[in-house]
């Protein structure tokens, strides 16, 4: 196996990258990096802001390693992983920012990531980085709902530019509350993500967090779909995407706290009653 240098050539990259190869990398209590990089043969010491987690799904090693070194150079915090199955596996865990994605994968396809990917988590930002490069294919692409398509070989400076681009226009989570509040007979302590009634303790996750909160405040209004899936979710405003997402955090809280407080408005949304 090549090392960096070999990796970038293979990206489309024809000049040395020597200089762009991390030899160590320290997190300081989560808010800062500090990475040392060989520039001709100097260590530099680096300090820049946390980046993004972003996870690379790519069968092709050198071009799975050197996509990761670019991110990691510009501060992000890439995984990479082979398969298909495990990128969709990994992409839904909601952890990552943005998923880079290839198309000819070992197991699913591509595109099949992107569909299955896109029903569940409207709001997640997705890179097709392939070599398939036809009309047909990149139409493909952006109907399995792909935000951006970019074909092989690339520059390096190309592929960070769309990163970034992305990043930028994602739409972020809303942001957790800090304060408890009562959701019906529950009481939400958002910093533990834990409901609590007569003894009883149901754990739930940012995004329910979220989720409730929303409806709390907005107590007797029906709030949309399309509202959650922009202020929970974090989809763009402008976007235009068909999911029962929405629908099934709804009955997945139902099922974990038992209480009707939440009313179905048929074809408008959701109310909290309480």
């Amino acid at each position: 196996m090549g090392g960096p240098s070999d990796r970038i050539r293979l990206l489309g990259e024809t000049r040395d990258r020597a200089d762009l190869v991390c030899k160590r990398t320290v997190n300081r209590g989560g808010a800062m990096r500090a990475a040392v990089y060989s520039r001709s043969g100097t260590p530099t010491l680096l300090i820049m802001s946390a980046g993004k987690s972003i996870l690379v799904v790519e069968d092709e090693r050198p071009i799975r390693e050197g996509v990761c070194d670019i991110l990691a150079y510009h501060g992000h915090q890439p995984l990479g992983v082979e398969t298909g199955d495990d990128g969709l596996r990994e992409a839904l865990t909601g952890r990552h920012a943005l998923v880079v994605l290839d198309v000819m994968l070992p197991g699913m396809s591509g595109f099949d990531v992107c569909k299955r990917l896109r029903d569940d988590s409207p709001a997640q930002a997705i890179l097709m980085l392939t070599a398939r490069g036809g009309e047909d294919d990149i139409l493909e692409g952006f109907r399995c709902g792909a935000d951006d398509y970019v074909t092989k070989p690339f520059s390096v400076a190309q592929l960070v530019a769309r990163v970034e681009a992305l990043l930028r226009r994602c739409g972020s989570e809303a942001p957790v509350p800090e304060e408890p509040f009562s959701f019906g007979a529950w009481q939400i302590d958002p910093t533990a993500r834990a409901a609590t009634r007569s003894g009883a303790t149901a754990i739930l996750t940012a995004r329910e967090v979220a989720l409730l909160a929303l409806l709390h405040g907005e107590r007797g209004r029906i709030v949309s779909r399309r509202r959650l899936l922009i202020e929970v979710w974090g989809m763009p405003s402008g976007a235009d995407v068909q999911t029962r997402t929405v629908d099934m955090h709804i009955a997945k809280l139902r099922k974990k706290l038992s209480d009707e407080a939440i009313e179905t408005v048929r074809g408008e949304g959701y109310r909290y009653a309480g």
